[in-house]
């Protein structure tokens, strides 16, 4: 499998990748969580490295999917996540966009543990909050900058 830099973060990671969100949620009812967890290290056996998940998609069951999963590959792949979603679980199961620091203090200690990992290998931000999207949170060409 052929490798690629990911940006200047230092990281590598194999050329293809694999998202895991259709595993547990969005396109139909959730996937048999047995066969996910053989399906993702199918995918490391094979030579994918880099994994692409978030808080949002489940909400959090995807997250402890691929941290089961990986969990046995530990500093051999890359795992990546989001933040910025608050979930609002009134009548209607909005989805409220929320990058204030409080809450992307929750989402990573949430991830870390979901996860099973020490550290997230890349965190960004699932959508543009814009009631807190500020230069601190590096939306510099934000009207609210």
């Amino acid at each position: 499998m052929e490798k690629r830099k990911l940006g200047n973060s230092g990281l590598e990671v194999s050329a293809i990748g694999l998202g895991c969100m259709g595993m547990s949620h969005a396109y139909e009812p959730a996937a048999n969580k047995e066969e996910m967890i053989k399906l993702i290290r199918s995918a490391v056996e094979r030579g994918v490295t880099f994994f692409d998940t978030a808080e949002v998609y489940g909400p959090y069951v995807n997250e402890e999917l691929v941290g089961e999963a990986l969990e046995p590959y530990k500093g051999k792949v890359v795992i990546a996540t989001k933040f910025g979603v608050a979930f609002e679980h009134g009548q209607s199961g909005d989805l409220l966009m929320d990058s204030t620091p409080e809450n992307i203090r929750k989402s990573v200690e949430g991830s870390l543990k979901r996860l099973r990992v020490d550290s997230i290998d890349l965190l960004y931000q699932h959508r543009v909050d814009p009631g807190t999207c500020t230069k601190t949170l590096g939306c510099s060409n934000s009207r609210n900058s």
